[in-house]
């Protein structure tokens, strides 16, 4: 199992949970509704805690994704190869043939489409 691997997992695993824990936070009613009076039953209930809890855990897990995604780039398997680009690589350039260009210039012509009155006589 290579190091790319094991970061794949990684990010799927902590996708998902950041999924989870932002679907199962409550709306926070941001914008105009909260200045027109829905602003303060948010807080009713004691549930304090918990959205202090979901708020920490979303920004801890999406750092944590970001991280493990820059990380990933770097654990990604290139080869052995320094070279950037095919295009800028002379050989590369120089092993490509040519397409043959057919000598028999009868073989590459469409029959002619025969007409009704041909068929007819």
């Amino acid at each position: 199992m290579s190091t790319f691997t094991i970061f794949l997992a990684l990010i799927v695993v902590v996708a998902f949970l950041l999924i989870v824990v932002v679907m199962v936070q409550n709306p926070k009613g941001g914008g105009l509704s909260s200045s027109f009076g829905g602003g303060g039953t948010q807080q009713l209930g004691g549930v304090k805690k918990t959205t202090d809890f979901l708020d920490k855990s979303t920004w801890t897990l999406a750092t944590l994704l970001l991280v493990l995604i820059l990380l990933s780039n770097v654990a990604i398997n290139r080869g052995s190869e320094n070279v950037d680009s095919k295009a800028l690589d002379p050989d590369a350039a120089a092993a490509q043939p040519l397409p043959a260009v057919p000598e028999d210039n009868a073989a590459t012509t469409l029959p002619e489409a025969s007409t009704a009155t041909d068929s007819a006589q």
